[in-house]
């Protein structure tokens, strides 16, 4: 069954309801994103996971069950369907040129709250899968909040309700994304809007925070634990927690003074450090991220980064140029592209192996 489902083609293409029955998905797909094999397909939950195939012939079938997420489907490096909470159907692109082809299909949202399935590329008209392309030597590891994850980055007003905003994010135009792709890099989008360090937006739901969900594959799932494998081993991770620890005052009830939050803020940061070091070795590059518009963060976040000899560099990125016409003035397409660039300019400054 179809669940409010919208596609917006950029090239022939036609959706068929019922779903073909893929070979398993692993056999023929790339992707460097957090996905848990679950039979048939694979399951996932943060923004900006993509999967990458190879086949020969005139088109291709795309295998998905989700009825929250948005998707972009590109062919050859270039977007053919954008394909809005889909439901359970195979998407085909066809009309192609004969000959042998890349597809890419990304999943643009964040879903917290669910996951959505991936069953696999299929062929059509007599084409052929191909093995997967082959993972790329540069790997970045991008942490962060809804600025990482691209939120509402796409809407022309800033006044966005829940779903405007949902419809609107593109974490695949991310600065993240955008960055990762001009230096010819697989990297992960491990992105959680409204969440800190220590406290999220505005003090919302006390007793979690990003930590909570880090080491998660499916977010919505308690306990879950990414089985990462040995694959997966990034020459750099940036991480960007601190515009919610510190963009809105403290309410009456909240355990926190000014003082307190920001060393709660400076020994979790340590100790998140602390795991991100043990887990990727000490070759590994990590950048301590801030940007102006939360008081105290640029500053807590660089007091960290002085207390550090072990490879963990501060980019501050400040605000101007920046228009802030996303939802709820969040950065807009232009603003991530920006930052991108500034991003790609501060990593040609590290003395990265790769």
């Amino acid at each position: 069954m179809i669940v409010d489902l919208m596609v917006r083609p950029l090239l022939a293409a036609a959706l068929l309801v019922a779903p073909a029955t893929p070979a398993p998905p692993t056999h023929a797909v790339h992707t460097a994103g957090r996905v848990v094999a679950d039979g048939a397909v694979l399951r996932y939950s943060w923004p900006g996971v993509y999967l990458e195939g190879r086949f020969r012939g005139t088109g291709v079938g795309i295998v998905l069950d989700d009825a929250d997420n948005d998707y972009d489907v590109a062919v050859d490096g270039v977007t053919v369907a954008t394909l809005v909470k889909p439901g359970a159907i195979t998407h085909r692109v066809t009309g192609l040129t004969p000959g042998t082809h890349t597809v890419r299909v990304v999943k643009r949202t964040e879903s917290p709250w669910t996951s959505g399935a991936f069953g696999g590329f299929v062929p059509v008209a007599g084409g052929t899968l191909l093995s997967a392309p082959r993972p790329r030597p540069r790997q970045i590891e991008f942490i962060g909040d809804s600025y990482t994850a691209g939120y509402g980055n796409e809407s022309a007003t800033r006044d966005c309700a829940g779903d405007e905003v949902h419809r609107t994010t593109n974490a695949d135009r991310s600065f993240g994304a955008l960055a990762a792709r001009e230096l010819g890099a697989d990297y992960q989008l491990n992105a959680f809007s409204g969440r800190g360090m220590v406290r999220n937006y505005n003090g919302g739901e006390p007793g979690t925070s990003y930590r909570t969900y880090y080491e998660r594959a499916l977010l919505a799932v308690d306990g879950d634990v990414w089985q990462r494998p040995r694959t997966w081993r990034p020459q750099l991770v940036v991480v960007g927690l601190g515009i919610n620890d510190f963009s809105t005052a403290i309410n009456p009830g909240e355990p926190w003074t000014p003082e307190s939050r920001a060393e709660a803020y400076r020994v979790a940061y340590h100790g998140f450090l602390d795991t991100l070091r043990a887990r990727y070795g000490e070759r590994t590059i990590i950048v301590v991220s801030s940007t102006d518009g939360a008081p105290g963060f640029p500053e807590a976040a660089a007091r960290v980064v002085a207390e550090r000899t072990d490879r963990v560099r501060l980019w501050h990125y400040p605000g101007t140029g920046l228009d802030y016409g996303g939802c709820h003035w969040h950065p807009s397409l232009a603003d991530h592209a920006l930052i991108a660039t500034r991003l790609e300019s501060f990593v040609d400054t590290l003395p990265l192996r790769w």
